[in-house]
């Protein structure tokens, strides 16, 4: 389908056109260099046929698995808040406002899809049994021929209402570090809500641009309805081929440096820092019995421990943890074994997620949830949303982000410029600096 079209360009003109839509999914890799399968280079599913949306943590959440079947053999894009915990946990609550208004989870049926393959090839179709082969066509006409519009460079934005100082977040971090001696916690993933407010004219410009520097191999930018999510992420929650499950999550983060021996003297560091290493196993271990409760025994195991890789502006340490699938699970009782991913959390998980709700000043919603497809064969494939800038159109609210792992060796100054560092290509995008 792909023998006279060029991909990249066809890429571009695919965003804008569905960018249109009011529930649309599109998924990046960037090219991006993380081991484990990867099907895409980018698929995308626009258009709802159908769709399932989970508003209140007293619904039974078991009614996905029925829409699912209901629809087994399409395409189904989706995601999953943070605030599902709740659900699977419901001993745990959040009591501050979503300013973004992504609902707890929501699932659609794509009326199209379009998919290029890391082969190359491409494909282009409609979900909708009555569209014939005319119309397809048509579709694709349309795309290439969506017209190209000038963007703003930048906008004029201006500071939330939720900041955090220096001083207060040493102070957050210091009692942590109380729960991390007295032995409640081993490891916990605080976060920091960076914040702005405005008008941003054309949020798929400022997803391209953010994935043009990262190369992201988990990246989404979707939408529903006002609410939009522009994430590169690096990081996979979890994913199924066949009975096959793998979860790769991310402990571990050294700045990149502009001279090659600099930065290959960074990675050498951060392989052998002791302190990151131990992040990391903590993750590793919590992650390997989240996947035993579904696994079939004896299956878990560790593909890859503290594997570095780079990205544009950090190098990260990412281990893989694979299983086999028990037969015949809902894909429900999957995610009350694993979500929330333990590199969000700490561990143990449920503590670390009550102390979390006491020192965290926002309501994550979306931010460390998960965004993902689920194929027609039954495989699916989930990200973690980091590194992402969260919109609301209407209310012109504007979160990104950003957190790190705290464990009795943290130094809170160290983990706040971390917290710094991760934020730093977000805000460059949203100042007009890249």
């Amino acid at each position: 389908m792909n023998d006279q079209i060029d991909l990249a360009i066809f890429r571009d003109k695919l965003i804008d056109y569905v960018s249109g839509f009011e529930r649309f999914s599109v998924l990046d890799t960037g090219k991006g260099s993380v081991s484990g399968p990867s099907f895409y280079l980018l698929l995308a599913g626009w258009g709802k046929l159908d769709e399932f949306v989970f508003r209140n943590e007293k619904e039974d959440i078991s009614r996905l698995d029925t829409f699912l079947t209901q629809h087994k053999g399409k395409w189904i894009f989706g995601h999953i808040n943070y605030d599902v915990k709740n659900v699977f946990e419901p001993k745990l609550q959040g009591h501050r406002e979503d300013k973004i208004g992504f609902p707890m989870l929501s699932f659609f049926v794509a009326e199209y899809v379009c998919g290029i393959r890391t082969n190359g090839e491409m494909f282009l179709h409609s979900q909708n049994e009555s569209a014939d082969a005319l119309l397809k066509e048509d579709l694709l006409q349309k795309i290439l021929q969506h017209p190209s519009v000038n963007k703003p460079s930048s906008h004029q934005l201006q500071p939330g209402s939720e900041i955090i100082s220096e001083s207060k977040y040493q102070q957050a971090v210091q009692q942590l570090l109380y729960h991390l001696h007295q032995g409640d916690i081993y490891e916990i993933n605080y976060c920091l809500p960076f914040q702005l407010r405005g008008d941003l004219p054309s949020p798929e410009h400022l997803w391209k641009k953010m994935q043009e520097v990262q190369q992201s191999p988990f990246a989404s930018l979707y939408r529903e309805n006002d609410a939009w999510l522009l994430c590169c992420s690096p990081e996979r929650f979890l994913s199924k081929e066949g009975h096959l499950i793998l979860s790769q999550p991310i402990k571990g983060t050294a700045a990149r440096s502009p001279d090659p021996v600099a930065d290959e003297q960074l990675k050498k560091q951060l392989f052998e820092s002791a302190k990151e290493r131990a992040e990391n196993v903590m993750i590793v271990d919590l992650v390997r019995n989240d996947l035993g409760r579904i696994a079939e025994r004896g299956t878990v195991q560790v593909d890859e421990l503290f594997g570095i890789y780079s990205f544009a502006h950090v190098h990260q340490m990412i281990s893989t943890i694979t299983a086999q699938l028990k037969e015949g699970l809902p894909f429900t009782e999957v995610l009350r074994a694993t979500f929330p991913m333990g590199s969000m959390t700490g561990a143990p998980k449920f503590r670390a997620m009550q102390i979390i709700e006491e020192q965290e000043i926002f309501r994550r919603g979306l931010y460390s949830g998960t965004v993902g497809y689920i194929s027609p064969d039954g495989d699916f494939d989930f990200n973690v949303v980091i590194r992402s800038i969260l919109y609301n159109s209407r209310h012109q609210q504007i979160y990104f982000p950003a957190g790190s792992a705290i464990t009795a060796l943290s130094d809170p100054v160290q983990e706040f410029a971390e917290c710094l560092l991760k934020a730093e290509g977000m805000r460059k995008i949203l100042e007009g600096g890249v």
